[in-house]
């Protein structure tokens, strides 16, 4: 290239390094793939690019770059003749027919390492081959690759390091296997192929044991397989025999019983190359066990124990009966049968099983079983107090016991070789009876029980006691062999019944005041019962008396008359119950007083017949009412002139009141449920008595007298205020009645109070005023006796006006109640 055509491209670099730049963006590039000496690449394309160019240069270590040169509508590029496992740049610039770079990208990546080369390949297992190669230098990992000539099978396996093993393989297959390395950047060319073959499958070895001393063992034919190889070797033992064979089938005899032995195979092909080995264990069946010992077992369900010899390689023991009976154990050195049935005479034999199958059985062992318990056990009492235990025979027997038990824990015992024994019964008792019979295996472990029960003797120790007016409880001791218990009460019209299996029983609906005759009969179901039991007489309760009136005597007594329906000479009680007490009184009459009964209180009276058999029933009741209580105290207090308000204390059993006020001058009188009053028309001066009537609920009425009333004395009327003198003030007035008492005189003005008091007979009261011209409220009051200035009389008011004029103005008076 000349110097002119150098500088126009400079030239031409100078001016479009702008667009370049702005178009490095513009294009994008990758690595597809690479090998230990190439890269391949794709991009993407772009417009106006006439050809492409690529360079890889080395970043890390020394070496010159490599170029490749593509046209226009290649967008896949490989550049080659690169080092192994090395990281390269990789350039791409798109260029336009003056090779001005258009646009241009770049990107990092590792060539994979070297390719390494197998040095031997080998089978052990028929589904497998390991192969040993060459490490190469920057390999994270290998790639081993099998496949058939064939191409049916086709396989890559990763491994770490050499040596590596394909797996799941054919058996006895011809096989072509390379390696390749990797590393980050990728894999590398695949080695220089090597072929192997998988050795044979293992035989499958099937083994049995026909009998304790042998083992068979058989297989399927192996394909390609040309000899097979066992080796056997006891469980626990180091020795071991071995053979080599063309059949299928082995047996290995004078074996030990009840041993584990362990079978190895190996199959050999027509190379002379081992294949895979296959270990089988077989035990041989147990030796046969001896019977040591057939015991007939206790209990109420007759079995048998069968003992034996615990054999080597037993993992269970069957043991059966001569009659088809059987049981089996795992460990134990026993087994038990049951049940079994009695007086019976069989074998038994004993059979060892382990996987293998069973032994041999052992020698038979007979026994013999327990009789069976006889039937139809019965007593026999052909006359009172001699009894027989009676049964039927029964095979195979020695003897027999037979047993009788009291009820009362008495017990005799007889031993026969008959069928009957005898022994002496009471009366009352129940006997147990059994039989029990023997031979050389002992006696039954069970046998049916009878019991018979004789006649039961008359009760002892009744008592009868009254419980109820009209109720008797019988009580008596408990009777041996009584399983019910009749008792009958009896009068001359009457008789009651009462059955019970308790020695107790309660007679009731009886007649008052009357003797029955009781007697106590005990029954059994069997024997029925004894009806020569003595009679006891009891009398019942006297009768209810009946109140039929009541009067009273005076104020705190009444008399009560009651019906007398029982014998002569009844005491009868009669009972007042109150609120707060109780009154009594008795009598064997019809009537009887009951005393000190207070007011205003309410009784429920009730009559009880009493005699030496106990107490009736109470009759029914009354309700007697006495008359109501007077208050304790009444307060009469003067309201105004003609009006007074009368107040009482409440009295017990009152329910309203009426009081009034008497006098020769008229009277006052109100009728009122509280206990106040308020009473008008009263007279001023004049003496009342004071009458309360306290009256109850249902009309009783009782009659109250108190201390006297006096009415106040009367206002003075026709009050006058008037002007004497310059300063004299004077009031005066009219009185009603005598002239007995004092008066006061109050003046209440708006500058100053005045009072003045005028003697009895006076009627004017006179005041020195210090001021004129002012408004007085005047009021004037009689004084009584006491000292205590009447408080009801009404003020009057005036205007007086200063000297010059005498007469005072009245303004305003109070309300008068008298005039």
């Amino acid at each position: 290239m000349g110097t002119p055509t150098l500088k126009m491209l400079k030239l031409l670099l100078v001016l479009t390094f702008t667009e370049i730049c702005a178009a490095q963006n513009d294009i994008t590039l990758s690595v597809f793939t690479v090998t230990s000496k190439s890269m391949t690449v794709q991009w993407s394309s772009y417009t106006g690019a006439s050809s492409y160019k690529i360079t890889a240069t080395p970043k890390n270590t020394p070496g010159q770059p490599v170029f490749a040169h593509f046209s226009g509508n290649v967008v896949t590029g490989s550049v080659i003749s690169l080092s192994p496992n090395t990281m390269y740049t990789m350039q791409l610039e798109a260029m336009d027919n003056a090779l001005n770079v258009l646009s241009s990208a770049d990107t990092e990546d590792t060539t994979a390492p070297e390719v390494p080369s197998i040095e031997q390949a080998y089978s052990k297992n028929s589904d497998s081959i390991t192969v040993e190669f060459t490490e190469v230098s920057g390999a994270t990992s290998y790639i081993l690759r099998a496949q058939t000539e064939s191409g049916d099978y086709f396989s890559e396996m990763a491994v770490v390091s050499s040596p590596g093993t394909v797996v799941k393989l054919k058996p006895y297959t011809d096989y072509r296997l390379s390696v390749m390395s990797v590393n980050s950047g990728g894999r590398s060319q695949s080695s220089y192929p090597i072929e192997a073959r998988t050795v044979v499958m293992a035989p499958q070895l099937n083994t049995t044991s026909p009998n304790n001393a042998s083992i068979v063992v058989t297989w399927p034919p192996v394909e390609n397989a040309v000899l097979y190889m066992l080796c056997i070797i006891q469980e626990g033992s180091s020795s071991r025999v071995k053979l080599n064979t063309t059949d299928t089938t082995v047996n290995f005899n004078d074996l030990a019983a009840g041993t584990t032995y362990c079978i190895k195979g190996t199959a050999w092909d027509s190379e002379g190359r081992a294949g895979d080995d296959l270990t089988v264990c077989q035990i041989t069946r147990p030796p046969r066990p001896d019977v040591t010992l057939v015991q007939v077992s206790p209990g109420r369900s007759i079995g048998i124990a069968v003992y034996w010899v615990l054999v080597q390689g037993a993992e269970n023991y069957l043991v059966w009966t001569s009659n088809g009976q059987h049981c089996n154990t795992t460990a134990d050195d026993y087994c038990s049968i049951v049940p079994v049935e009695c007086g019976q005479n069989h074998s038994v034999s004993v059979t060892a099983f382990n996987k293998a199958g069973p032994s041999s059985p052992s020698q038979p062992a007979d026994y013999i079983t327990y009789p069976c318990p006889p039937e139809n056990i019965r007593v026999e009492e052909p006359e009172a107090g001699n009894c027989s235990v009676v049964w039927d025979s029964v095979p195979m027997v020695e003897y027999y016991m037979a047993f009788i038990k009291r009820d009362d824990g008495t017990e005799m015992s007889c031993n026969t070789t008959e069928t009957t024994c005898q022994f002496s019964c009471m009366c009352g008792y129940t006997y147990l009876t059994s039989v029990f019979p023997y031979n050389k295996a002992g006696s039954s472990p069970f046998a049916d029980v009878s019991n018979y029960t004789t006649i039961p003797c008359c009760p002892q120790g009744v008592t009868i006691q009254l419980v109820s007016t009209e109720t008797l409880e019988i009580n008596w001791l408990p009777v041996k062999g009584a399983e019910l218990y009749q008792t009958m009460a009896a009068q001359t019209n009457d008789v009651i019944h009462c059955n019970d299996t308790a020695p107790v029983c309660a007679l009731s609906d009886l007649k008052c005041d009357t003797a029955y005759s009781v007697t106590v009969t005990p029954c059994s179901e069997l024997r029925g019962c004894n009806h020569t039991c003595t009679p006891h007489t009891h009398k019942t309760a006297p009768c209810a008396p009946e109140i039929l009136n009541m009067t009273q005597s005076n104020n705190s007594t009444y008399r009560i008359h009651i019906t007398m329906p029982n014998t002569p000479n009844t005491n009868y009680t009669i009972k007042a119950t109150g609120r707060f007490a109780t009154h009594t009184c008795q009598t064997t009459n019809s009537s009887c007083e009951l005393t000190q009964l207070p007011c205003g209180s309410s009784y429920d009276v009730i009559a009880v017949a009493i005699t030496t058999v106990g107490r009736s029933l109470p009759g029914f009741s009354k309700t007697l009412e006495t008359g109501p209580c007077c208050p304790t105290y009444v307060n009469v207090t003067q309201v105004t002139q003609a009006m007074t308000n009368v107040t009482w204390s409440p009295g017990s059993g009152a329910r309203s009141y009426v009081t009034s006020l008497t006098s020769p001058r008229g009277h006052a009188k109100c009728h009122t449920l509280d206990t106040h009053c308020l009473m008008g028309c009263i007279t001023c001066g004049t003496d009342y008595s004071v009458h309360l009537e306290a009256i109850s609920s249902t009309g009783h009425k009782s009659e109250c007298k108190y201390y006297g009333f006096s009415s106040g004395a009367c206002c003075p009327t026709s009050m006058k205020l008037y002007r004497m003198r310059s300063y004299s003030l004077r009031v005066s007035w009219r009185s009603l009645g005598p002239q007995t008492h004092n008066h006061t005189v109050d003046l209440y003005g708006t500058g100053a109070n005045y009072t003045c008091t005028a003697a009895a007979g006076s009627k004017h009261c006179d005041i020195e005023e210090r001021t004129c011209g002012d408004v007085y409220k005047v009021v004037a009051a009689p004084v009584g006796q006491d000292g205590i200035k009447v408080s009801f009389c009404q003020p009057r008011t005036y205007s007086i006006p200063c000297p010059g004029n005498n007469a005072g103005m009245l303004i305003s008076r109070g309300k008068r109640s008298v005039d």
